[in-house]
């Protein structure tokens, strides 16, 4: 294996079993200005490829072992090379040799004997398609990175106030249409404040993206949303959900919570961190806003704290009715004044 290291020009893969043909193909693409790397069988190639992920590979379609035509296609399933471009070489202009050159991925092929001139250009313009990819995928990599910073919270992880705000419109609008149930919890830990006088901000961070985590590991179906909604507070949007199963969400939210055990000694609550919480679910009118439900699930939330917090309400606005939750602790068990909804579908 030979190479040539010419700054960051790109790389070409010459893979032929013939030395003389090699030394031909190197002259020609090094005078094109490339780097040269050479293999002389196809496993060689294999490993060559791995190790330098070349921009093109000059492949000859009839080596021993494993031909070109193999392995160009194990160069292929490869996911994260699977568009680096093979020009593949063969010994004559035939129609099923051919058709098998792009069976098996190759972008274009040359045969012998080599018109220099046309490969020159071929290896030319495969290159320069190959690095308008590479900065496609740079630049939607960028736009991805670009994206993730005005949708995500960045201590929490999960969507942001912006998101959130388009997320429920989209789905308030959509709930309207298919005339469904939408339902919403807003979550606030209790008295989060003198946590964080207690134990300074940075354990108060921490604390936060615990009960993030815990969040996002009970709502993951594709079409629901965690929220950070402010900075104590979590929203959950559950499209396509009625109240039991809202119901059903919020009290394995705040059960996990608990569970945490993250001492809080100064909450008038327990002596660990907790939730207070709001839910509303709303059949969208066609035309209404979405601030209707907002408010309905604010407002709950607000009686859950008068209520002395550490439990929930449900502003049912299907049904006109409020359900009312609070938790005590027991053992090692949480109880409520209610029993619980065990057999509730989600």
């Amino acid at each position: 294996m030979k190479a040539t290291h010419q700054g960051k020009q790109s790389l070409v893969l010459i893979v032929d079993s013939k030395e003389f043909n090699r030394q031909q193909l190197r002259l020609l693409v090094e005078q094109s200005g490339y780097r040269v790397v050479e293999a002389k069988d196809g496993t060689e190639a294999m490993n060559v490829f791995h190790q330098l992920h070349p921009d093109l590979v000059l492949l000859d379609a009839i080596m021993p072992d494993m031909d070109g035509f193999e392995c160009c296609s194990v160069l292929q399933s490869i996911e994260e090379n699977k568009h680096t471009p093979v020009l593949m070489i063969t010994e004559l202009e035939d129609t099923e040799l051919i058709e098998r050159v792009f069976q098996v991925g190759a972008m274009d092929y040359v045969s012998k004997p080599i018109n220099w001139q046309v490969l020159r250009q071929r290896v030319r313009r495969l290159i320069e398609q190959s690095q308008l990819h590479q900065e496609l995928l740079a630049a939607n990599e960028e736009l991805q990175r670009l994206v993730t910073l005005v949708t995500i919270d960045s201590l929490t992880q999960v969507a942001n106030r912006r998101r959130f705000q388009e997320y429920i419109d989209q789905e308030w609008r959509r709930m309207a249409r298919e005339q469904q149930p939408l339902s919403l919890i807003l979550l606030d830990v209790d008295f989060f404040k003198s946590y964080n006088d207690t134990y300074g901000h940075q354990a108060g961070d921490r604390a936060l993206i615990e009960i993030s985590q815990v969040i996002k590991n009970i709502v993951q179906r594709p079409a629901d949303l965690v929220a950070r909604y402010g900075g104590e507070e979590f929203a959950v949007i559950l499209p396509d959900t009625g109240a039991l199963g809202a119901t059903k969400i919020a009290e394995r939210i705040c059960y996990a919570v608990r569970r945490l055990a993250i001492t809080h000694s100064h909450s008038q609550v327990t002596s660990h961190i907790t939730f207070s919480a709001g839910l509303s679910t709303v059949i969208p009118e066609p035309g209404s806003n979405f601030e209707e439900i907002i408010t309905a699930a604010d407002k709950a939330l607000y009686q859950a704290k008068a209520a002395g917090r550490d439990c929930f309400k449900h502003n049912n606005l299907v049904v006109g009715s409020t359900w009312n939750y609070k938790w005590r602790k027991s053992s090692e068990e949480i109880t409520r004044c209610k029993p619980m909804c065990s057999g509730l579908q989600y």
